[in-house]
């Protein structure tokens, strides 16, 4: 299929379509419209916890984790590691109110992000930081195993 031309007289461009930004914003209209018709807050198929939104950076030394918790105490957070996988979970608890919420579109529940690890990751020195609403994990990569030449018997 042809795309009709575009010409522009004299006047400011329009700006490029982007079918991945028309995607991501689908995306989040319809993350909207579920959560306004299950105003439980929890996501189909799962039991009721929600991923917060993230952010996984590959640096060159390591690994960071950039988790969006706004409003989360650190020790509401829990950060577990097996040799194969992160698990970050805790609870968004309601706050007290004095008037009537009229509309809600913040998570307050139980929250689950796991994401697994690339097998160079050095599990022994992960470690975690809450700033401003945000929380980093760092996962340091292991050193590489240098190449060595083995003997042969016989």
């Amino acid at each position: 299929m042809t795309l009709p031309a575009h010409h522009h007289h004299g006047r400011g461009a329009l700006p490029a379509w982007d079918p991945i930004r028309e995607l991501e914003d689908l995306h989040t209209r319809m993350d909207r419209l579920i959560q306004s018709a299950f105003p439980g807050g929890a996501e189909l198929g799962t039991a009721g916890a929600w991923a917060p939104l993230a952010d996984i950076e590959d640096t060159e030394d390591a690994y960071l984790v950039e988790l969006e918790l706004p409003g989360v105490d650190k020790d509401e957070i829990t950060v577990e590691v097996t040799d194969s996988e992160i698990d970050v979970h805790g609870e968004i608890k309601e706050k007290e109110r004095t008037g009537v919420v009229r509309r809600r579109a913040r998570h307050v529940e139980e929250f689950d992000y796991r994401t697994s690890l690339p097998p160079n990751s050095d599990t022994e020195h992960i470690s975690a930081e809450l700033t401003n609403g945000v929380l980093t994990v760092r996962v340091p990569k292991a050193e590489k195993a240098k190449a060595h030449r083995i003997e042969i018997a016989g």
